[in-house]
């Protein structure tokens, strides 16, 4: 049996097993997520639930591959995000506090050395970045931990999405025969997936931001490990690809604040999954709706793996054109006179 396999099944297992004993944590420590005018649900629903995510993808590392200094470094840092997501989904951390915490995370990445350290010039040379590789390397780290937490907004929005990204950046790593990114992306695709069967609608658990965050950042750092082999294929272009349903999210949103005048951080109800529900959609038409979308993107992210410079710039052209002209017939584009805007 292929080691990635093992790395799925074990992660898929724990994490399976291990959420209803989360759950049951969560609500005897009170960790629960109460209902207000920007989320969806109308009962307190327990969170915490990327401990059994976390739980999952340690797990299955440890039982599938030999622990590197590069792989003790991915797993601290995981932790230390984990931490972060735990004592903001207990107490509430301000934004900056947890900010300072996802800094921390990455700086962890850059003492084991994982770090962005060159780029693929589309001209054919590759760009070594020297000085900007720290700030580079946690830019990233951190872009893409905020981008997949802004995203946990229905019920297995998350956890589906992020199995998705995960499994398209292990099909390029078995493409490239890059085997500690293959088993990596396969740990943490089992580990969400085991989770979303609690989680999809209706959520009987939320993963948090200890969830989000920590899907994020090994998303993240799990991609710069795949810029030691091949940064024009897995390295930063198919993560980018196969979350970009999430990315350009995020970006709407900053634009659409921007645009009204309002703080860029301050949370509305303009998300892509918030106008899905106004134009009639249910949570879980919704939901697999964005799947498909994100599937279209995984595969397009694949494409590019196999295609020249020229046609890979014609389809990245393409589905941003499409993003934009499907943003502006949705709403997600809509400032807030016409977005409620509410209070964190």
């Amino acid at each position: 049996m292929q080691t990635y396999l093992v790395a799925f099944t074990v992660a898929l297992a724990v994490a399976y097993f291990t959420t209803p004993w989360v759950k049951n944590l969560a609500i005897k420590a009170g960790a629960l997520d109460a209902p207000d005018d920007r989320k969806v649900h109308v009962k307190p629903i327990p969170r915490l639930g990327g401990l059994a995510i976390y739980l999952g993808f340690v797990l299955a590392v440890l039982a599938s591959m030999h622990v590197n200094r590069e792989i003790m470094g991915l797993l601290l840092g995981g932790t230390v995000i984990l931490m972060v997501g735990i004592i903001d989904d207990m107490f509430q951390l301000s934004a900056k506090v947890k900010l300072l915490g996802q800094i921390a995370a990455a700086f962890v990445l850059v003492m084991f050395n994982i770090r962005i350290e060159w780029l693929t010039n589309p001209f054919g040379e590759m760009l070594y970045v020297d000085y900007f590789s720290i700030p580079l390397t946690i830019l990233w780290v951190v872009g893409l931990t905020n981008t997949v937490n802004l995203i946990d907004g229905l019920d297995g929005l998350a956890a589906g999405v992020s199995t998705i990204a995960s499994i398209t950046i292990l099909l390029v790593a078995l493409q490239q025969n890059f085997w500690t990114v293959a088993i990596l992306t396969a740990a943490l695709a089992g580990a969400a997936l085991g989770f979303l069967q609690h989680n999809f609608n209706p959520a009987k658990i939320f993963m948090g931001d200890t969830g989000s965050m920590f899907l994020g950042f090994m998303l993240a750092a799990i991609s710069i490990l795949g810029t030691v082999k091949s940064a024009a294929t897995i390295a930063l272009v198919v993560p980018i690809m196969a979350l970009g349903l999430p990315i350009m999210d995020t970006a709407f949103a900053i634009i659409r604040r921007y645009m009204s005048g309002r703080p860029i951080f301050k949370p509305d109800k303009g998300h892509l999954h918030h106008r899905l529900l106004e134009l009639g959609l249910t949570q879980k038409q919704a939901v697999l709706l964005m799947y498909v979308i994100s599937g279209c993107l995984g595969v397009s992210a694949i494409a590019l793996t196999e295609v020249n410079q020229f046609i890979g710039a014609c389809i990245i052209v393409l589905l941003l054109a499409i993003a934009v002209i499907g943003a502006r017939k949705i709403g997600v584009l809509k400032t807030a006179d016409t977005v409620e805007v509410v209070q964190e």
